[in-house]
C-alpha cells in the first residue's frame, strides 16, 4: 500500500510509517491542487496538516484511497462529506496539540493582561513608560470558557491555579462533569454577561460562526477581554475592532483569523490586541505528538485494526467495517 504526506511531518511520525512493513510512503509538500489530483491516484492513504487542502475534486480524483489522516485537529481542509460519500475515513489526531494550545492560550491571557508586547515595543524603542502600561492581575477574576472540550479543561486548570473563577459553556457539559472540573456550569448568555475575560474553545460550525458579534460585544461587561486560539471566524473581527475603539472592550488576542494569512484586517491597527500566527500547535512536542497519532491511526486503519478519532465514522474494528462500508 502506498502512503503520500503532502505536507510537512514531524520525522518521527514518517518513521513510524517508513517502519510498517507493506507501506510504501511518498513524501511530496507544495503541490498545486492540480498536481494533487494527479498524484492522489496511486495512493491508499494520504497524511495532512493544515496546509493541503483537500477539496472534492481531490477525493474524486483518488481511486484508491481509503484513508485520510490529519496530523492535527482542524478538519476544514478536508472535505468531509465528499470523502463520506466515497466511503474514504478521515481522521484527525485530537490530543497531540492539547497541552500546547492551552499553554498559547493562557500566555496570551497573561500578555494581554500585563500589557507585554506593548510594553517591549516602547522600551526597545528607547523609552521607559512604566504609567502607561498599568495592567489586570488574573486573581478573582471571572474567565468565561466557551468550550469544555480538551484545550478547554486545560485553560481551566491553568486560570485556577491564578486564582480566577471558571464560567464554562458547553453543550455537552454536564453539571457533574462541570463540578468534578470545579467549574460553574453557564448559559453562554451568562459568559457574555458576566465574565471579565472570554476564551474561546469553540470549533467552527454554521452554528458557531460569529459567535461573538457586535450585539454580544454590547452585552459584555466593559472592560472585558477576549482571547482565541480555537478557529478563525468565531468573532466577528470587524465588530470586535468596534468594540475595542469605541473602548467597551479593552483588548483581545487572536491566534487564529477568518482568512489566513489576514488582509486588510482593522485589528491589526490597534495597540491594544496581540496577535500571533496561528501557533497554537507550534512547538516541538505537539508536531511530533501529532505527527506520530496521525501516522499510526492511518497504519491501523489500512491494515485493518480499528478505526480511532475517525470524523466521519465510530470507532468500529475491521470485521464490523467490513459489514457496513459502502
Amino acid at each position: 500500500m502506498k502512503v503520500l504526506v503532502s505536507d510537512t511531518l514531524s520525522p518521527v511520525g514518517l518513521k513510524v510509517l517508513e517502519e510498517e512493513k507493506g507501506i510504501v510512503v511518498d513524501v511530496k509538500t507544495g503541490m498545486t491542487k492540480e498536481e494533487l489530483c494527479k498524484e492522489i491516484r496511486q495512493y491508499d492513504g494520504l497524511i495532512v496538516r493544515s496546509g493541503t487542502k483537500v477539496t472534492a475534486d481531490v477525493i474524486d480524483a483518488a481511486k484508491k484511497l481509503k484513508a485520510i489522516a490529519r496530523a492535527g485537529v482542524g478538519v476544514d481542509n478536508i472535505d468531509v462529506d465528499a470523502a463520506t460519500k466515497r466511503g474514504i475515513i478521515v481522521m484527525n489526531a485530537p490530543t497531540g496539540n492539547t497541552i500546547s494550545t492551552a499553554e498559547l492560550s493562557f500566555s496570551l491571557l497573561l500578555a494581554l493582561s500585563r500589557n507585554v508586547p506593548r510594553a517591549d515595543r516602547s522600551l526597545r524603542g528607547g523609552k521607559w513608560e512604566r504609567k502607561r502600561f498599568v495592567g489586570a492581575e488574573l486573581y478573582d477574576k471571572a474567565l468565561g470558557l466557551i468550550g469544555m472540550g480538551r484545550v478547554g479543561t486545560e485553560v481551566a486548570k491553568r486560570a485556577q491555579a491564578f486564582g480566577m473563577h471558571i464560567l464554562a459553556y458547553d453543550p455537552l457539559l454536564t453539571e457533574a462533569r462541570a463540578k468534578t472540573l470545579d467549574v460553574e456550569c453557564c448559559l453562554l448568555d451568562d459568559v457574555i454577561e458576566k465574565a471579565d475575560y472570554i476564551s474561546l474553545h469553540a470549533p467552527l460550525t454554521p452554528e458557531t460562526h460569529h459567535m461573538l458579534g457586535a450585539t454580544e460585544f454590547a452585552r459584555m461587561k466593559k472592560g472585558v477581554r477576549i482571547v482565541n486560539c480555537a478557529r478563525g471566524g468565531l468573532v466577528d473581527e470587524a465588530a470586535l475592532a468596534q468594540a475595542i475603539k469605541s473602548g467597551h472592550v479593552a483588548g483581545a488576542a487572536l491566534d487564529v483569523y477568518e482568512q489566513e494569512p489576514p488582509r486588510d484586517n482593522p485589528l491589526f491597527e490597534l495597540d491594544e490586541v496581540v496577535l500571533t500566527p496561528h501557533l497554537g500547535a507550534s512547538t516541538s512536542e505537539a508536531q511530533q505528538r501529532v505527527a506520530v497519532e496521525a501516522a499510526r491511526q492511518l497504519v491501523d486503519a489500512l491494515k485493518g485494526g480499528v478505526v480511532r478519532n475517525a470524523v466521519n465514522m465510530a470507532p468500529v474494528d475491521s470485521a464490523t467495517l467490513e459489514v457496513i462500508k459502502p
